[in-house]
Parts: C-alpha cells; sequence; structure tokens
C-alpha cells in the first residue's frame, strides 16, 4: 500500500511498534534451555495484550504466533519443544495486523557466548539491512536495495538467500511490490515510490544461496550445516530517508 493520510500513517506506526516490542521481549529471553514454543508464548502475549493478531497464524493458517528459525532453517520455523543450545543461531520473526494495517519485523541473535564467526554474520547482516534501508528513497530502483545489501555481504565475505525476499505489505501481510531481492538483479527496473510501504529484510549466509522447503511445509531449510542471519523492518518510503516503523 501506499500512505494516503496521516490516519495511515499513524496506524502504521503503531501496528509496527507492537511487532517491535513482540520482536525486543522474546530476543531479551533468548538464552540456554528455553523452548521456541515458550519463546512464541512471550510474542503472543506482547500480541495480545495490545489487540494486534499474528498475521501468519490469521493469514496463512501458520501453527505458531511467530516464527522461530533455528540453525538449519533460515525462515518460517514453527515454535515447538525445540531446546535452545549454546551457540544457536536463532531468528526472531514477528508480524501481526491490527485495525486493518500490517507490520513485520524480524532480528537473529546468538544464544549464549556464540562463535565469533556467528557474531560476525549476524552484524554483517544488520548491517547490510542499513545499507539497503540508505538506497530505499521514492524515485530509486528497488534494486538497489538489493546491491547494498549483496555487496555488505559479500564485503564479510558472505552470501545471500536468492530465493528469499522482502516485500510489500500494510493493508495485507504480503502485498506488491514483491521479490525486493538481496541481490542485484539488472532486469528489475520497478521505481520505489513516494508513501509506499514496504518489508525489508536480509537473509545472509555463511556459504548457502538457496533454501528448499522442509517436510513440515513451513520451514526453509538451509544446506550442508550453514547458518543464515535475518534482520527486517517495516518502513515508508519517503524522497529523504525511509520512516521505520518497526522500532521501540
Amino acid at each position: 500500500m501506499s500512505i494516503e493520510s496521516e490516519y495511515d500513517l499513524i496506524a502504521l506506526q503503531r501496528i509496527g511498534r507492537i511487532v517491535a516490542l513482540a520482536r525486543e521481549e522474546m530476543l531479551s529471553n533468548v538464552r540456554p534451555g528455553v523452548t521456541t514454543a515458550e519463546l512464541d508464548c512471550i510474542g503472543k502475549r506482547v500480541l495480545d495484550e495490545h489487540g494486534a493478531v499474528s498475521a501468519p497464524n490469521s493469514t496463512y493458517g501458520f501453527p505458531g504466533a511467530t516464527c522461530i528459525s533455528v540453525n538449519e532453517v533460515a525462515a518460517h520455523g514453527i515454535p515447538g519443544p525445540r531446546v535452545l543450545e549454546e551457540g544457536d543461531v536463532v531468528n526472531i520473526d514477528v508480524s501481526a495486523g491490527l485495525d486493518g494495517y500490517y507490520a513485520d519485523t524480524g532480528a537473529t541473535i546468538v544464544v549464549g557466548n556464540g562463535s565469533p564467526h556467528k557474531e560476525k554474520l549476524c552484524q554483517s547482516s544488520l548491517r547490510a539491512l542499513h545499507q539497503g534501508l540508505q538506497k530505499a528513497r521514492a524515485g530509486a530502483k528497488i534494486s538497489g536495495i538489493g546491491r547494498a545489501i549483496h555487496n555488505e555481504a559479500r564485503r564479510d565475505g558472505f552470501t545471500v538467500i536468492r530465493n528469499l525476499s522482502g516485500h510489500g505489505i500494510g493493508r495485507e501481510l504480503h502485498e506488491m511490490p514483491d521479490s525486493i531481492l538481496n541481490y542485484y538483479d539488472p532486469l528489475d527496473r520497478r521505481l520505489l515510490t513516494n508513501g509506499l510501504v514496504v518489508a525489508v529484510e536480509t537473509f545472509v549466509s555463511d556459504g548457502a544461496e538457496f533454501v528448499e522447503e522442509s517436510a513440515d511445509g513451513w520451514g526453509l531449510l538451509l544446506p550442508d550445516h550453514h547458518y543464515a542471519a535475518q534482520f527486517e523492518h517495516t518502513v515508508v518510503i519517503t524522497k529523504d530517508q525511509p520512516i521505520i516503523l518497526t522500532t521501540v
């Protein structure tokens, strides 16, 4: 969607802050011995307290309030009895709706005292998100976001997942434009427009470039024991810096 009124912006800021609060509360409880189901309950509690509804559950029937992906699972991990261990790479992805508006956010953390390699991967993905957002301005090509993300990951010796991407959002969880890629596609000539609402997300890996669907029909798996780190913000495109909606 595109912002058409001050009410649109206020409503999006409201749900953006809610999903950010859930994200941060879940991240603060990541530690050895906690199950992904327990983390999901924390996220659901925050959403419930603010009257928000889980977007993946209400839109697609996802079996959880949030997506929690661990190690070999790059995205869409189902919360359950899995117990987190020291050194696990954990992605928290929270999307929700309130009063007809949606926001989506995510972050990745290493459990406990993780290895320098895993920490570097997470920091690289977060920097890549910031670099991508620097290119997210009205009149610029969507492909410039992917170029910036890929360049940052490559500078750190990492790859990007090519079959996972950001997307439009606002009145629904997934809207046009789709396929806001993590790499540069010279054939993508689409332009960002003033007021457009998009979810920009990075998927940076330590060697993988593609994921495949798991047997449970939800999780997206990395090959060969690789890891990936995802970070995501929902933003409003302007002529200057984008307005980041998913902050606390």
